[in-house]
């Protein structure tokens, strides 16, 4: 009784009746068509297979040459084992086109690279070694394993560097199941031609990077990158960035001091000549200057020159005072505010000159309180500083409503007319900061700007920790000022280092009587003082001051010793 047998696909009885009719074999290595005589492959070396004779095969090797039921065994296997069905579809049509010509080699190769792919290349993360075999590593003689139990066995072939690619299933597994970004690839290095270059490339990488380690991430596990050389087509790891890294310093340029008798032309064709240098920094210059009528004659003219550099901090200073210090703006507000007198500095001419300077001119405002304390060597008493607060809360105030804070109040910065002592000027607004713009408060952010930018013994924390300078800043320098002042010392005053000045005054802003008690030691402190910086010190970034409140109580320390705000400053 014959036995009943499943009925075969068409494509599979083509390929039986094809091969029946077939008198050669083919090289299970790389697919040559060989003679029934070929012991080797001619192609590859491969050692073939006993030959097969009329009974069936001897051979366990599924190759094309295996009979009906042997060879649907191997074709099973060989599907099954595939990586991608891509792979084993053209498999399949191959040997359907190889039983139609009896000319074409079956596509094996391809199919045996994936296998041997599946089980010899592994993926080191790690190390993210990129598939390529050097040209100096044979291939191992390794065993492969389908299924079904059957296996391909595998000789050096010759020494060629072979790259192995992924099908399109593969490549997306490998790419979903990793988060490491390696770095782009250097043009014209993506393949290195000898291992000599592969070793240059790696020395001149590590010294670069300075073999330091870093850590990926891969499926949610940390995973050590023990060097960034690992691969030939690699660059140096990715760099590492701390957030909130304040601004690199900038070194403002040097003022190299002109000659006397120079003559510098302003922006409106009037001619100033260098008289005398009054002072001098390494940022600015300045001198008496007089206004040149014509060549023969000169006409008298009591006014000072600032120097700077052309694109150094006094272009700052000049687009304040063209925006926020117009006289018409200034005399609007005294009218408004009804007072006797506004510390405003007024510039009657700017300009540059040599392509290397800037320049702006001012009427005569004095001499700086700095230099008046350095004559006296004496203290500020109590009256005269509480004048000064007074005066200085008015141009704070004015400036304020104007958008700018002033960012570096001290001594050297504040002008006392001869004869009008009562008459005190806010000067040197090279770091003047336009804190609300368009009516909009600038935000707090830490080491967005420069930090300690400004007089390190005044200046307020948020200049230290970089923050854009407030209304608070400025009213915070002022209580340090006065107590300067009239205190002769601060609890940071001989601090040299940035960072502990900070400290210091992060630690009194919580305690203010400790402060006082710091600065005054035993004796008698006027309330005003603590009123004023408890304050000051308490108020949020962008809190809009009480001007009146904080003037008042000034004032009403003032009248307690006698004094009038009018009345000129005595020391």
């Amino acid at each position: 009784m014959k036995k009943h047998t499943p009925k075969q696909p068409a494509y599979l009885r083509s390929v039986e009746e094809c091969l029946e009719r077939m008198s050669f074999r083919f090289c299970p290595q790389c697919g040559t068509k060989l003679q029934p005589d070929f012991r080797f492959c001619p192609s590859c070396g491969e050692k073939l297979p006993c030959p097969v004779d009329e009974s069936g095969p001897v051979s366990t090797t599924p190759s094309l040459s295996l009979f009906p039921a042997k060879r649907d065994e191997a074709l099973t296997s060989v599907v099954k084992s595939s990586l991608a069905t891509s792979s084993s579809c053209e498999l399949m049509g191959s040997t359907a086109h190889a039983c139609n010509t009896a000319t074409t080699r079956p596509a094996l190769r391809k199919t045996r690279n994936s296998l041997r792919l599946d089980r010899e290349v592994e993926f080191n993360i790690k190390d993210a070694t990129p598939l390529v075999v050097p040209p100096t590593s044979p291939f191992r003689d390794d065993r492969i394993k389908a299924d079904n139990g059957v296996g391909l066995v595998g000789t050096p072939p010759k020494q060629h560097t072979v790259t192995f690619k992924l099908d399109r299933g593969a490549e997306s597994a490998l790419e979903s199941s990793t988060v490491l970004k390696f770095p782009r690839t250097v043009r014209g290095k993506e393949k290195l031609s000898s291992p000599a270059k592969q070793v240059e490339e790696r020395k001149r990488l590590t010294d670069k990077t300075s073999c330091k380690a870093e850590e990926s991430t891969v499926d949610g596990s940390p995973v050590a990158v023990s060097s960034p050389v690992t691969s030939p087509i690699s660059k140096s790891p990715l760099k590492v960035t701390g957030k909130g890294k304040a601004k690199k310093a900038k070194h403002a340029p040097t003022v190299e001091p002109l000659r006397e008798s120079e003559e510098v032309t302003d922006t409106t064709g009037k001619k100033w000549k260098l008289e005398k240098l009054l002072s001098q920094s390494t940022t600015e210059l300045i001198y008496e200057v007089l206004q040149t009528v014509s060549r023969s004659t000169s006409k008298e003219s009591n006014h000072i020159l600032k120097l700077g550099a052309k694109d150094g901090r006094i272009f700052n200073e000049q687009n304040f005072l063209q925006r926020a210090a117009k006289p018409a703006s200034v005399d609007k507000w005294i009218k408004q505010n009804k007072m006797d007198f506004l510390g405003i500095p007024s510039c009657v001419g700017f300009g540059l000159h040599a392509e290397s300077y800037r320049f702006l001119i001012f009427p005569n405002m004095g001499q700086s309180l700095q230099s008046v304390m350095e004559e006296e060597d004496e203290l500020l008493p109590e009256k005269a500083v509480l004048q000064l607060g007074c005066r200085i809360l008015d141009v704070l105030q004015y400036i304020h409503s104007n958008e700018y804070v002033h960012a570096d109040i001290n001594a050297e910065n504040i002008y006392i007319k001869p004869g009008h002592k009562s008459q005190v000027y806010l000067v040197g607004y090279c770091h003047a900061f336009r804190y609300c713009p368009g009516g909009q408060h600038v935000e707090y952010r830490e080491a967005s700007r420069t930090p300690h930018e400004g007089t390190m013994e005044f200046i307020s924390l948020d200049a230290h920790k970089g923050a854009a300078p407030s209304r608070r800043s400025d009213l915070q320098s002022l209580g340090y000022c006065m107590l300067r002042w009239h205190a002769g010392t601060l609890p940071w005053s001989l601090l040299a280092h940035p960072d502990q000045v900070a400290t210091q005054k992060q630690r009194y802003m919580e305690d203010v009587p400790a402060l006082l008690s710091h600065c005054f030691g035993k004796k008698s402190v006027s309330s005003a003082f603590q009123t004023y910086l408890t304050k000051v010190m308490t108020m949020q970034y962008s809190e809009q001051p009480d001007y009146s409140l904080l003037k008042a109580g000034l004032s009403a320390a003032l009248l307690q010793l006698g004094g009038l705000l009018e009345q000129p400053l005595s020391f």
